[in-house]
């Protein structure tokens, strides 16, 4: 077990599948408590090294549930070192005919959730001189056809990051993670069939999909001792980024002439 860690205490949102448990797993690999929420509880806990993740079931839209949540977690363990804001997501909608209240519920769980998260955890981690990690998307840096309203939630997300850095620092730093194209349990309904997931991968600079684990890894960077003088960072974590379409398109026609 990795001595980075001990003694100290993590809350991850959405941290029982995907990006989030292997957050939660590295977490609990470096020697942190870590608790965690969700709507519904995992059905194995996420664990390592003998140490188990602490599950709560909590709808983190909910300012009260939200404080109650953390406030039982800080009083259980005497601190709070660290918040990754890692719940979201959002699924495909055209912004011509998507409803009123789809919007405003995807804005609460992308935007608004991770404040009411941050708010209900800032004297906690002002104790601790701790740090927040807010789980971004290149959604929020690039256009987001289908899913604009999780984008422009995203985008307010990565400002939201370097405003509280601001206000909060030096006693809490405040950092985001812009996470790319990634491989996780639902990859076949974001990418389509694996002979599609094939050619989107090898289209990036790095040629695979990401994993969970290189955004727990750039999460556990910036939790530690050598993130020491980061805040305000937005850490893009995305193979390299995706390749401009109209050079396929160059490529494409150079092939036929």
């Amino acid at each position: 077990m990795s001595e980075a860690g001990r003694g100290r205490v993590a809350i991850v949102t959405g941290g029982t599948r995907g990006i989030g448990a292997a957050i939660v797993q590295l977490l609990l690999e470096q020697g942190f408590a870590v608790a965690t929420c969700g709507r519904t509880p995992p059905q194995e806990p996420v664990t390592a090294n003998g140490l188990a993740a602490e599950f709560e079931s909590c709808d983190i839209r909910d300012p009260e549930a939200v404080r109650a949540w953390i406030d039982g977690v800080a009083g259980r363990h005497g601190r709070i070192d660290l918040v990754v804001n890692n719940a979201g997501g959002s699924p495909q909608a055209q912004a011509a005919t998507a409803s009123p209240r789809f919007s405003e519920r995807i804005l609460q769980l992308n935007l608004l959730a991770p404040l009411h998260v941050s708010q209900a955890a800032y004297r906690h981690l002002r104790a601790s001189r701790g740090a927040i990690v807010n789980i971004a998307s290149v959604s929020g840096v690039r256009p987001s056809p289908d899913t604009a309203i999780y984008g422009a939630a995203k985008a307010g997300l990565l400002s939201l990051t370097t405003s509280l850095a601001q206000e909060w620092g030096p006693e809490v730093r405040v950092n985001a993670v812009i996470v790319g194209l990634i491989e996780t349990e639902s990859a076949e309904m974001t990418y389509g069939s694996v002979h599609a997931q094939e050619r989107i991968a090898a289209s990036l600079p790095l040629g695979r999909l990401g994993r969970g684990r290189d955004i727990a890894e750039a999460v556990a960077f910036l939790a530690s001792p050598a993130a020491a003088y980061v805040s305000g960072a937005q850490l893009e974590v995305h193979g390299g980024g995706e390749r401009p379409l109209f050079l396929e398109i160059v490529k494409d026609e150079a092939a036929g002439s």
